[in-house]
C-alpha cells in the first residue's frame, strides 16, 4: 500500500461517454478537450477488414438496427446514425445545438489513431480487442499491421508506445504480446476466481485491469492484486469514493466515462 495516494493517469472510457454518444468522433474529441490523457476504445473487425470502435457485436442499441457488426462492411456502417440512440428527443428541441453528423458516424480505429497522432500533446490509446469473435486472431494481426503504419510497434527515439491492447482472452494477449512484443498488454478482469490462475500465467510486464465493481466487492483481493507487482489500470471509476480507493491502492490509470470530472478532483 503506498503511503501517498497515488495520481493516476486518467483515461477517457470510450471517449467522454457520460455526455456524448460513446465511440463517436465528437466523444473523443470532448475527451481530448477536457485534458484527457488517454482514450480507451473496443475494436471489432467488419466484414470487409476494417476496425471499427463499437463494443456490442450487434447494431441495435447504438445505431437502432438488427444485424452485426461482423456481417457488416464498412460503407453499410457508414450509413447509419451512431449517436442518435444517446439523446433520442434532440431533434424536437428548438433550443438544442445543431449537430454536425460527421462527428456522429462509426469511427473507425484508423480515424481515431489519426486524430491523436495530430494532436498537439501526448495522448495514449487502450484498444481493447473483443472475444470471442468469428475472426479470431485476426483481430489483433489487424491491430499490429496498423501500429506498425503510425510508427508505434517499435517506436523511434526510445520511448514507449503510446498504446496498449487490452482484452478478457488471455490468448488474444498472448498473440499480441507474439506480434508486438514492445507494445504494453493488459489482462483485463472481471470475476475473483480468475485471478488465482491468470496471476500464474501473465508476463511479468502485464498490466492488470480489473473492474472497480471487483476491486469494491472484494477488498481483500484488491490488495492481493495491487501488490501483485504488476501496474493495475481500473475500469470504470465515475465517482469520488471510486476514485480515492483506486489512489489508496497505488492504480497507475484510471478508465472513467467522465474525464473532465476525475481530473478535476485530482487537480490536474
Amino acid at each position: 500500500m503506498p503511503s501517498v495516494p497515488s495520481v493516476p493517469q486518467v483515461v477517457a472510457h470510450r471517449g467522454a461517454s457520460e455526455e456524448n454518444a460513446e465511440h463517436t468522433l465528437l466523444a473523443y474529441v470532448k475527451a481530448l478537450d477536457a485534458g484527457a490523457e488517454g482514450l480507451e476504445c473496443d475494436v471489432r473487425l467488419t466484414a470487409d477488414g476494417h476496425l471499427v470502435c463499437v463494443h456490442d457485436r450487434d447494431l441495435r442499441r447504438t445505431a437502432a438496427k438488427r444485424g452485426l457488426v461482423s456481417t457488416s462492411n464498412l460503407e453499410e456502417l457508414e450509413e447509419l446514425d451512431f449517436a442518435a440512440w444517446k439523446n433520442p428527443w434532440a431533434d424536437l428541441d428548438d433550443e438544442a445545438p445543431e449537430r454536425d453528423r460527421t462527428y456522429d458516424g462509426v469511427l473507425t480505429l484508423r480515424k481515431l489513431l489519426e486524430t491523436v497522432a495530430d494532436y498537439d500533446r501526448r495522448v495514449e490509446v487502450a484498444i481493447e480487442t473483443k472475444h470471442p469473435t468469428r475472426y479470431g486472431g485476426l483481430v489483433e494481426k489487424r491491430v499490429c499491421e496498423m501500429l506498425h503504419d503510425f510508427g508505434w510497434v517499435e517506436p523511434t527515439g526510445g520511448g514507449p508506445s503510446p498504446v496498449r491492447v487490452m482484452s478478457f482472452s488471455h490468448t488474444a494477449l498472448q498473440r499480441m504480446e507474439r506480434l508486438a512484443p514492445k507494445v504494453p498488454v493488459v489482462q483485463l478482469l472481471d470475476k475473483a476466481q480468475y485471478w488465482p490462475l491468470l496471476r500464474r500465467v501473465m508476463g511479468p510486464d502485464w498490466i492488470v485491469g480489473p473492474g472497480i465493481e471487483l476491486l469494491t466487492e472484494h477488498p481483500r483481493l484488491a490488495e492481493r492484486i495491487a501488490g501483485s507487482g504488476h501496474d493495475v489500470h481500473v475500469w470504470t471509476v465515475n465517482t469520488e469514493a471510486e476514485l480515492r480507493r483506486c489512489q489508496e491502492l497505488g492504480v497507475r490509470a484510471v478508465i472513467t466515462d467522465r474525464p473532465a470530472y476525475v481530473l478535476g478532483l485530482l487537480g490536474k
